[in-house]
């Protein structure tokens, strides 16, 4: 019997999903992949809340979606703001200095994210081009305030780029009407695809100020010159190439998304809002504390939580003892203090309790006895039936 994954993604996706993956490959030029790869691009867009967008799909991870976005926008000597949350978040600042941009960080404690005023404080003093904003950062489980930062942006009139590789399809977002210029995503976490695929919806303007670049796009895979055209043929129902797409991965795609908009963007994102709550019901239960420094500022896709006094990162191992794959930490400053817990996709009510389950069993065994066995099962049950 396999594990229950509950780590921050890859995610478990859903049987029509590995169906779909595991059908008889199709060629790139074939009549049926290209009215797929047609429907998942208008799929994507609808996904992102972003009727106005250009939708892109490559081959590749969410960390080339960032660089699809910097490479695309970024010239030498343009300033860079990163409104900065964790590792992810550190990860685009080195990707924006490796194409040259100048780069300046707003950054908050962590575990914390910094507010409008302070990204507006900086933005006031004029010069940047472009603000990044990691929309939910996997290394702390902070959730940024990314609607009043857009606001911002938009306000000073900078480009912005929104990471929205552990959030979409999971948090609230709602790009045109939000004002994101391009957000951007990968298939392994909430969009409920295995890992392969960068996913990005650029809006017009984005388009227009990469058309008005003065130097060559760096690098050949990441230009949107090679794949723009690719991406219009096959919404158009035409084929094209540039580089061979993952052909069974975009089929995968395209029915994920299909089951993402069925279910409604608004009662998906208040799913993971309730299963979110549950959970954190459960760990104030268990006298756990999260990282995210309030939680206006949790994320609901995933938690991230420090050890109890007497328990390190041997938890890990006993929670997968019982059943269940968590994560341990990632952001640098912190890595051996705490643990992270993925709950975004398909995660159910059940999947709620039996992870609560096993970590409080695990807890127990580690001689963690803050409350008494079952106390933080009871709260999440509580909240699910609230």
């Amino acid at each position: 019997m396999r594990d229950l994954l509950m780590i921050p993604g890859p995610v478990d996706v859903d049987a029509e999903v590995l169906q779909a993956l595991s059908a008889p490959v199709l060629g790139h030029l074939d009549a049926g992949f290209i009215a797929t790869f047609g429907r998942a691009l208008k799929r994507l867009r609808e996904v992102s809340l972003a009727p106005s967008a250009q939708p892109f799909v490559v081959s590749g991870s969410g960390t080339l979606a960032m660089e699809l976005a910097v490479a695309n926008l970024v010239e030498p000597g343009d300033r860079a703001l990163v409104v900065n949350t964790g590792y992810f978040s550190d990860r685009m600042a080195h990707i924006l200095e490796r194409h040259g941009a100048q780069v300046t960080h707003v950054r908050a404690p962590p575990g914390g994210a910094p507010d409008a005023a302070q990204v507006e404080a900086e933005l006031r003093k004029g010069g940047f081009k472009l603000m990044t904003v990691t929309h939910v950062d996997t290394s702390t489980a902070v959730l940024a305030p990314v609607e009043e930062l857009l606001k911002v942006a938009r306000h000073h009139g900078v480009l912005s780029v929104v990471d929205g590789v552990c959030a979409t399809a999971g948090e609230s977002f709602q790009q045109d009407a939000w004002g994101a210029d391009v957000y951007l995503t990968a298939s392994q976490k909430a969009v409920g695809v295995p890992p392969g695929l960068a996913l990005l919806t650029v809006s017009p303007r984005a388009l227009d100020a990469w058309r008005k670049r003065k130097a060559p796009v760096a690098s050949v895979y990441a230009d949107w010159a090679e794949w723009l055209p690719v991406m219009e043929a096959y919404e158009a129902g035409k084929p094209s190439y540039f580089a061979t797409p993952p052909t069974s991965l975009v089929c995968a795609l395209d029915v994920s998304l299909g089951h993402i908009l069925a279910e409604g963007m608004e009662a998906r994102f208040e799913r993971h809002r309730r299963m979110a709550r549950a959970f954190r019901a459960a760990w104030s239960a268990l006298g756990l504390r999260l990282l995210p420094t309030s939680d206006a500022v949790a994320a609901n896709t995933l938690s991230a939580l420090y050890y109890p006094e007497g328990v390190d990162a041997s938890l890990v191992g006993r929670v997968k003892a019982q059943g269940v794959a968590i994560a341990g930490g990632l952001h640098p400053e912190l890595k051996t203090r705490y643990f992270r817990v993925g709950h975004m996709n398909r995660v159910t009510a059940a999947d709620v309790l039996s992870t609560v389950g096993a970590i409080e069993r695990a807890l127990h065994a580690g001689g963690h006895r803050a409350s008494a066995a079952g106390t933080g099962v009871a709260a999440a049950q509580a909240s699910l039936s609230a």
